[in-house]
């Protein structure tokens, strides 16, 4: 899963999984932003497994750009 990430004009940290539709989360430094967002879409994804929800194709568990 491809994390995309940005720094807001405010100074946050903005993480996303785009494969996983809502999984966002902002962090006051980028590696909290990442871990947030790592946390985040390994629930969601454990939620759809636990009701035999369909869950994206996995070629690698986390692409964190450097």
């Amino acid at each position: 899963m491809r994390i995309e990430i940005e720094r807001e004009a405010d100074g946050r940290w903005l993480a996303e999984v785009p494969d996983l539709h809502g999984v966002m989360v902002y962090g006051q430094d980028r590696a909290s932003a990442i871990a947030s967002v790592k946390a985040l879409a390994l629930r969601v994804l454990a939620d759809r497994i636990e009701h035999g929800e369909e869950v994206p194709a996995l070629r690698e568990v986390f692409a964190v750009p450097a």
